[in-house]
């Protein structure tokens, strides 16, 4: 009988790679309500809301039919691509060919993925914002490039400084506005300046930009600044904008060149998403904008409330934020992690400590809206007691 017991070492490419932080929080929350406590979770931005009823109605009905059950193109299929095409024009004035310049995801956090292992080989330096997204850089380090961190600050509008970026060997550049976590915003004339930087230091760029339409007066696209797709991708979700984050449907624009590339791995990695969601896809992206303006009433009905709770916790923070967030900065001297704890244990409520979005983000929390208005009101008389 053999006593040892065979333990597989880990890839490389896992190194400096951890568990998603939510994966870990998410387990010790449940803990703490498995021993009896109730715990509000004011940490995700998964919408509490569902999609307008026709969305849900087309998938049911595409759904009986016998024929919606197979493979499908890993291009997408056609209505739904045409479907994005008519909203880029609609909403952002910009032209897109659905045939070649369009490539729908199981979700924009596939894209950034699928972007990373297109483009990058090992070494290759890839600037993220900091604070920013976790996954872009748990997708770079994944792909073998090099996370290379750009610090974003208050004082400058939370914005790049970009006479001060070190472009030595960068070969991509991730920005993401409306911005998550901050929930700031760029003008057309301040994204034309990132496409000219990019161009002169021929580096590709990345917007992920899945909060456009949320708590945003002025939503833009990257591609409208003229030239842009020459150097410039865009991700787009339904996640947030159409209630859909766990219908996983996303979507890439770019060069027909950028396209084809990126196919070339995408098609290796998966068969092509369900046909009756692609086709309710297709139906949500069609609403008008009396849609985004009810979503949004709500929104800032719970903004309102989101302010008063950190008014009560002695954050400060920013007017017009954007997005499915509010961000705010702790009193001198407190420490996001331990503040996180405090309210966990003491108060049981969760929100989401900055610091996990990079070291610029030491000094704030991030409170979701993704909470019904009664939700908020009960957190509110928590934090006041």
């Amino acid at each position: 009988m053999m006593n040892d017991i065979f333990v597989p070492t880990l890839s490389q490419r896992l190194d400096g790679v951890g568990e998603y932080y939510f994966s870990r929080k998410l387990c010790e929350i449940e803990e703490l309500r498995k021993s009896g406590k109730h715990i509000i979770s004011l940490g995700i931005g998964s919408p509490d809301r569902p999609p307008h009823p026709s969305v849900m109605e087309r998938l049911a009905r595409e759904s009986a039919k016998a024929n919606t059950h197979g493979y499908q193109s890993y291009k997408g299929a056609p209505e739904l691509r045409e479907a994005f095409a008519h909203w880029y024009d609609r909403m952002f004035g910009v032209q897109l060919d659905p045939q070649s310049e369009i490539m729908p995801l199981i979700g924009s956090k596939e894209g950034i993925m699928h972007i990373a292992m297109t483009y990058l080989n090992a070494g290759d330096r890839v600037l993220v914002p900091n604070p920013g997204y976790p996954t872009y850089t748990s997708a770079v380090t994944l792909a073998g490039g090099v996370a290379t961190p750009y610090t974003l600050t208050a004082e400058n509008g939370w914005l790049p400084d970009l006479e001060n970026i070190d472009t030595q060997g960068v070969k991509l550049m991730i920005i993401n506005y409306p911005q998550m976590p901050t929930g700031a915003t760029a003008t057309l004339e301040q994204l034309a300046a990132i496409v000219a930087f990019c161009r002169k230091n021929s580096i590709l760029l990345l917007n992920d930009n899945p909060y456009c339409f949320i708590r945003n007066a002025e939503p833009v696209s990257l591609l409208q600044v003229e030239g842009a797709k020459d150097v410039a991708m865009e991700l787009n979700s339904l996640s947030k904008s159409h209630n859909m984050a766990g219908w996983r449907v996303g979507m890439l624009a770019a060069s027909q060149s950028r396209i084809t590339e990126i196919l070339r791995f995408k098609s290796n990695m998966d068969s092509g998403m369900f046909l009756p969601l692609q086709l309710a896809a297709a139906t949500a992206l069609s609403l008008g904008r009396q849609w985004y303006e009810q979503q949004n009433e709500e929104y800032y009905a719970r903004e309102k409330l989101g302010c008063a709770i950190f008014d009560a916790l002695g954050l400060s923070y920013e007017p017009h934020q954007a997005g499915l967030f509010l961000w705010g900065r702790l009193p001198e001297g407190v420490d996001c992690y331990q503040f996180c704890d405090y309210l966990l244990y003491e108060k049981g409520v969760f929100l989401t400590p900055g610091g996990i979005f990079g070291s610029a983000g030491e000094r704030y929390m991030r409170l979701s809206l993704c909470a019904p208005q009664d939700v908020l009101e009960k957190v509110l008389n928590i934090v006041k007691q």
